[in-house]
């Protein structure tokens, strides 16, 4: 069990007002402040401090963070696997690539091997995926893009190339395109947040632009979408080849390359530091 001082911190860290975490706690504003003290004086330093009227983390205090999550959590899987006939529970989150076109064979082996477990899939973007992850509402993630691997405990799950599409017989279909002639494209991505977009706007940054570069960029969250505005050629988009398989095979879109900005794409299992349970799910990663 977590020691509440330890959960008091948790709270307040995420909402950073002393008067919310109260309210959250249940308890008392002083209760909550001497709870911190308390921590503050057994590790020798400031964990908070204000700035203006804004409470802010101290170096100290991420560092505590970072650890205290790891606490929380295996605290909290302790009392599930301790508490008595427990089903096995199992919270996966999964960027959208993963979710909609990887990770369905993976799913389906779990449920066969633990038909009595409680599991649940989160399919969303990156940060929301890692928020979720760093406030112990997931197990861990599979996840796409750039993130700060350095914060978590991370494996590489899988390397996917990743491309442009277009219309068959549109005029980059089958060719390796220098940005200058993509720019008149009207360009079709996803949502701030997104793996692919992420990929897409650091190849733009190693060539010194920006999205601002193009005439249209337009932003859909839904791969279905995208592609079905693709094939109707209203633009081109950048995808992972999982994703337009089907598509690419059936002569329904056509791929197309970057000539002076090669791309790729890796996917990764993420979950929290000093994890203890991160061994059990190494069969996700084979």
């Amino acid at each position: 069990m977590l020691d509440p001082r330890w959960n008091t911190f948790l709270v307040l860290c995420e909402t950073m007002n002393y008067t919310r975490a109260a309210q959250r706690l249940c308890l008392t504003q002083p209760a909550v402040t001497h709870h911190i003290h308390y921590l503050e004086d057994h590790y020798g330093c400031r964990l908070f401090s204000y700035e203006g009227k804004v409470l802010r983390l101290t170096e100290a205090g991420l560092r505590l963070l970072e650890v205290t999550r790891s606490m929380a959590y295996n605290s909290q899987k302790i009392e599930e696997i301790m508490a008595a006939e427990a089903p096995i529970s199992l919270r996966v989150g999964t960027s959208k690539t993963i979710g909609e076109y990887v990770v369905a064979p993976k799913v389906e082996r779990f449920l066969r091997a633990h038909p009595e477990a409680n599991f649940s899939l989160l399919v969303d973007n990156t940060q929301v995926l890692l928020q979720a992850l760093e406030a112990g509402r997931l197990d861990f993630v599979l996840v796409e893009g750039f993130f700060e691997r350095s914060r978590y405990d991370t494996q590489l799950f899988r390397r996917e190339a990743f491309f442009g599409v277009c219309p068959p017989g549109h005029r980059l279909a089958g060719r390796s395109v220098p940005l200058d002639e993509l720019e008149s494209e009207r360009l079709i991505l996803r949502e701030n947040g997104s793996g692919t977009r992420a990929i897409f706007e650091d190849a733009l940054r190693r060539q010194n632009r920006t999205l601002h570069s193009f005439d249209s960029v337009v932003t859909i969250s839904d791969f279905a979408t995208i592609k079905s505005l693709v094939a109707d050629g209203l633009g081109v988009s950048f995808l992972y080849a999982p994703v337009v398989e089907r598509e690419l095979a059936q002569g329904t879109l056509a791929r197309f390359d970057l000539s002076d900005t090669p791309m790729s794409g890796a996917f990764y299992f993420a979950c929290l530091k000093d994890n203890l349970f991160a061994s059990a799910w190494s069969d996700w990663l084979h």
